[in-house]
């Protein structure tokens, strides 16, 4: 037994940057109506900030068009679709975090495209187009929404242009100068609007350097720096239905953020702001490991330090409304989201429900526990036991002495492990169903909620002692509030009068 001794005289704030963003698939999905009813539910429970995604000016949204006057073809901004996203987004209380990409087709210089929908990925023909292309999409955000509002949000330029799939031919110099369009033209609307990148994936850190570099000597704006961080390994098999990888130990993310965070430090910039505007265990969209409770398990620990080192990190994705292989082919498919099709919430989504019950002062944390107290007194505390190996068993107890100050405490405990709010499980029970019906459905979401167990406790000279034990990626939440007993108010009370009791 592990045995934890919490200390209250050396308070520290928890920050809640992971709370800051959330990822999605591409800005068309926000026309549907369930996308929208996850992204409310994600809201509610969890409350994130703002949130991104690709697509902004792929055909789908319509943004970007030509029209054949006489002799000329002329550019038509038509903003019908980003008006309905955004305003849907802005109702819900979330910013977009915008990502400038991908290229419009008509002002595209190729054909290559990326994922199911047709992302085209390369650079612009006509640069001043692009510029104009820019300048007219910021000033009509600042014209619909007002300038107090839209000089909150982050403009991020493209994806991953370290890759060959995302910008063609994954080259630097050509990324380096349509950053360079992109920010002057953001800021030729207002010089205050945030812009930045180069939103790299891992893997290719030396394009943090170079860029930074790029930036100082051409004199090129820049107001935060973006990456992303996934820490899958190669695949151990690929599927037309499933993308199957191990994983490095979570460590591995955390040593990322802090990676990078040097190597900002060090730069002409070192005090510019660092998003991870991407993060997961596998970055396939196909990976069962997102449906299962070690997903939630595993990240516990990345929510609980990367604050540390990192301004945002942006879980990708809040929802399986998702496309980029093509529409879902069932209820499970390891897809990225906190919530599966059908409303359905799955473990990860849960560890992210009990971060935002966490209070703001951080009483005590380790590498599988932290402990934090609530503006109103009251203790929050979330707990893990993630377990990459296979089996049963490696069950961790522990014992914990907190100092509260009420003698009479109510506990409350929710709890999601391989056999408590894990529909996945009662997915395979069912046989799989690709499409389930109306009743497996209902079924699943009754399963998708924690466990919940309460109990009544005394604290013996100000410390209360909390004994647990936790299963098989077990993530737990546990809330202490104190007891205002007002039993004594009730009139006759007398449950021994109450048959069975």
């Amino acid at each position: 037994m592990e045995i934890i001794q919490v200390q209250t005289d050396n308070v520290k704030t928890f920050n809640k940057n992971w709370q800051y963003c959330v990822g999605t698939g591409r800005l068309g999905l926000a026309l549907q109506q369930e996308y929208l009813d996850h992204l409310k539910l994600a809201k509610e429970k969890i409350g994130f900030k703002y949130i991104r995604g690709h697509g902004l000016l792929s055909d789908d949204v319509g943004i970007y068009r030509e029209l054949q006057v006489g002799d000329e073809v002329r550019p038509f901004y038509n903003f019908t679709y980003i008006d309905r996203i955004f305003d849907s987004f802005l109702e819900l209380d979330i910013r977009p975090f915008v990502e400038f990409g991908f290229m419009p087709k008509k002002l595209a210089s190729g054909d290559q495209t990326i994922f199911y929908w047709e992302g085209n990925v390369t650079p612009p023909k006509d640069y001043q187009k692009w510029h104009d292309l820019i300048v007219a999409v910021v000033s009509h955000f600042i014209e619909r929404y007002g300038e107090e509002e839209v000089l909150k949000w982050p403009f991020e330029v493209w994806n991953e242009p370290n890759l060959v799939n995302f910008w063609k031919d994954a080259d630097q110099a050509e990324y380096f100068k349509l950053y360079k369009v992109t920010a002057l033209a953001v800021k030729s609307v207002h010089p205050d609007l945030l812009v930045g990148g180069p939103a790299i994936c891992g893997g290719a850190d030396h394009w943090i350097t170079d860029f930074l570099s790029y930036c100082e000597r051409e004199e090129v704006p820049i107001d935060f720096v973006s990456r992303h961080a996934y820490t899958s390994k190669a695949p151990k098999k690929v599927t037309p239905d499933y993308y199957y990888q191990d994983l490095e130990e979570n460590t591995d993310m955390l040593e990322q953020f802090k990676m990078v965070r040097g190597l900002i430090d060090d730069s002409p910039f070192p005090n510019l702001p660092f998003h991870i505007t991407e993060y997961n265990t596998s970055y396939s969209p196909i990976n069962p490991v997102h449906d299962t409770p070690l997903n939630a398990a595993y990240l516990a620990r990345i929510l609980s330090e990367g604050g540390d080192f990192v301004d945002s990190f942006s879980y990708w994705t809040f929802s399986d409304v998702f496309e980029e292989l093509d529409v879902p082919k069932a209820q499970f498919h390891g897809g990225f989201g906190l919530i599966g099709l059908n409303r359905i919430p799955k473990p990860t989504f849960h560890l992210f429900s009990f971060f935002n019950q966490l209070g703001e002062e951080l009483l005590y944390r380790d590498d599988k526990i932290i402990v934090t107290r609530r503006a109103n007194g009251s203790i929050s505390l979330v707990a893990w036991n993630v377990v990459m190996e296979k089996g049963r068993g490696y069950e961790r107890t522990i014992e914990m002495k907190i100092p509260v100050p009420c003698k009479e405490n109510f506990i409350k405990r929710q709890t999601v492990d391989e056999n408590h709010a894990n529909p996945w499980k009662a997915w395979q029970q069912m046989g799989r169903p690709r499409f389930p019906d109306k009743a497996s459905v209902e079924t699943l979401r009754a399963l998708a909620n924690p466990k919940v167990s309460t109990e009544r406790t005394q604290t013996e000279d100000g410390m209360l002692t909390l004994a647990m034990t936790l299963t098989k990626n077990e993530v737990t939440l546990v809330e202490i509030t104190p007891v205002h007993d007002e039993t004594d108010t009730y009139i006759g009370l007398d449950d021994s009068l109450i048959t069975s009791y």
